[in-house]
């Protein structure tokens, strides 16, 4: 379910919004592609290759997909966890999601990152946000993005349906998990080099964005009057 058309902010009201972590509400790219550079060189891979296909996908998704001889996925990817924890210096938060967040209802939204639990809790901690009401992670389901389960998994524990979710995501990846799961979507572009092809409406950052809270506990997003 995406919206008609690709310029304009969803209509419709919500029951819950789910985020995803990385370029969607932090910036970490820079920390993410200095570990997984050096593991890639470690491995005889080309990092400049090899890198931008990590982004949106768990991490030990990523190492048992390249089928490489005498690696464990699961070591590997818990090394991989400890250096990007370790790594956390210039994380910032994106523009406006602080705000954003607060004038949310606490028991109303939820993290659904691929990251596992210890290095979501350091990145949100290093970008200065509040740890969320609902946060799930790598370990939390058997299947990640781009299947549907981490989305699923979120409207389950906050006890909504999967069609009242609106979710904020920034990578194809991402936004193919919400779609499956039945979730309208809305592609957030602070980190993107490049456009991305997809339906979803875009907006850059939170800075012109609002949640309108509607009497019947709903809640819609506008963009600021004169925006």
């Amino acid at each position: 379910m995406t919206p008609t058309n690709p310029t304009v902010l969803p209509s419709r009201e919500y029951a819950a919004f789910l985020f995803d972590m990385d370029g969607t509400i932090l910036t970490s790219i820079k920390s993410a592609e200095r570990v997984w550079s050096a593991w890639a060189v470690r491995q005889g891979l080309d990092p400049v290759t090899f890198v931008p296909t990590v982004h949106g996908k768990r991490t030990e998704d990523t190492i048992r997909k390249l089928g490489l001889p005498g690696l464990d996925p699961v070591a590997e990817a818990l090394g991989i966890a400890l250096a990007e924890i370790a790594d956390v210096a210039d994380i910032e938060e994106i523009a406006g999601v602080g705000r954003f967040l607060a004038s949310l209802p606490t028991d109303r939204w939820a993290i659904v990152t691929s990251a596992s639990r210890p290095l979501a809790t350091a990145r949100i901690a290093a970008a200065g946000l509040p740890l969320p009401p609902l946060l799930v992670t790598a370990e939390d389901v058997k299947n990640g993005k781009p299947a549907p389960d981490p989305f699923l998994l979120g409207a389950q524990k906050l006890g909504v349906n999967p069609q009242d979710c609106l979710v904020f995501e920034d990578t194809l990846i991402g936004l193919a998990a919400a779609e499956a799961a039945g979730m309208d979507s809305i592609v957030v572009t602070a980190t993107h080099t490049h456009p991305v092809e997809t339906s979803s409406a875009p907006v850059p950052d939170y800075a012109d964005l609002v949640v309108v809270r509607l009497d019947n506990g709903m809640m819609k997003v506008q963009k600021k009057i004169g925006h």
